[in-house]
């Protein structure tokens, strides 16, 4: 009787109970949980939606990791792969996934190589032909990649809508010139210290009118050319300016055109005043986030201007070096901002 029970455990209720408990494990304890028993094992195996995230960050031989997972059956409907700061990481690994198990990643969506820097364009182009679903693509600090890369991912990558090229060094206008020809669905764009683009690249980009986010953290040499043409992104949330020092208050003026505006950083735009942040606080009236911090150039005047506009919806505020604010301690600025929550963005 007791065999019986305990069969019908393991048939009927332990299975479920796995399913729950597996649904919030990482996926490295899954791993571990198939080496428990064969029971294990089997009810492990037998739910696909826990097999759709192959997590390889930080560790160590990751290509060959990565390979060896993919030529396991479980991973065949894999739809992310991220190898975020993964070691090990060389373009022969991306031609294997392409000659080797390219079955198994026809339906990703999402590629994270994110300081993966052996990668090259060789790489990039062997693995966007064999993941023709890609939405989200990352690739953090690369200095190998160049426009060339960008070719192949427009050429076999038909659905980006997330891309992050930081610190992508090698990166021009060209590649902006393809993203603005190829992804009009785009939603969000991350160029920080793609020191190659000028105003025409970014004016390109821009005609991914469906952008919510675009960071351009660092770009120093751009000019009020570009940033008034960022007033067409009707539907941008986020926006970081940090560095921008051509940065003007007509450009910043053009800005505020975007209504749906939460988060806004202008650390070090020097060359803002008062009449630039009045402008965006009249006209981004949802705003969450701004950081001013650094610019000499504004008042207590525009700060009046935000409270009058957004004391509702900030909760993040950082004036911190803006010597013509006086009202800079926290008391008086909870007073303007009931609330406020985050004083300080920069340390």
């Amino acid at each position: 009787m007791a065999d019986r029970g305990e069969d019908a455990w393991n048939r009927e209720k332990f299975p479920r109970v796995l399913e729950i408990v597996s649904s919030r494990l990482s996926q490295r304890d899954l791993c571990s949980l198939l080496l428990l028993s064969t029971c294990c094992y089997r009810a492990l195996i037998s739910q696909p939606s826990l097999w759709k995230v192959l997590d390889l960050r930080e560790m160590n031989k990751a290509g060959e990791r990565l390979i060896s997972a993919l030529s396991l059956d479980r991973y065949q409907h894999v739809e992310k792969i991220d190898l975020e700061f993964a070691r090990d990481v060389y373009d022969e690994h991306l031609l294997l996934i392409k000659s080797k198990v390219m079955e198994h990643v026809r339906h990703l969506e999402s590629l994270n190589l994110n300081g993966c820097q052996k990668i090259s364009d060789k790489g990039i182009e062997a693995v966007t032909i064999a993941c023709p679903k890609l939405r989200i693509f990352s690739i953090y600090w690369n200095v190998r990649v160049t426009d060339m890369s960008i070719k192949f991912l427009v050429k076999h990558c038909k659905h980006i809508s997330y891309l992050n090229l930081s610190g992508c060094k090698s990166i021009s206008d060209q590649s902006l010139l393809l993203i603005g020809d190829n992804y009009k669905e785009l939603e969000e764009l991350n160029i920080t210290r793609c020191m190659k683009i000028t105003d025409n690249g970014l004016q390109n980009v821009l005609r991914c009118i469906t952008l919510k986010s675009l960071n351009l953290y660092a770009l120093s040499s751009l000019t009020d050319r570009a940033y008034e043409k960022i007033g067409c992104l009707a539907h941008l949330e986020f926006l970081d300016l940090c560095g921008a020092q051509n940065l003007s208050d007509c450009g910043l003026s053009s800005i505020a055109s975007c209504r749906k505006l939460l988060s806004l950083n202008l650390t070090w735009c020097v060359r803002v005043t008062d009449v630039g942040v009045i402008k965006i606080a009249e006209g981004c009236r949802a705003l969450e986030f701004l950081s001013l911090f650094g610019i000499v150039g504004v008042t207590d005047g525009c700060l009046e201007a935000l409270s009058k506009y957004c004391s509702n919806t900030i909760t993040t505020l950082d004036v911190n070096g803006c010597i013509g604010i006086k009202r800079r301690r926290h008391e008086e600025l909870l007073k303007l901002f009931p609330y406020l929550r985050c004083f300080k963005v920069h340390s």
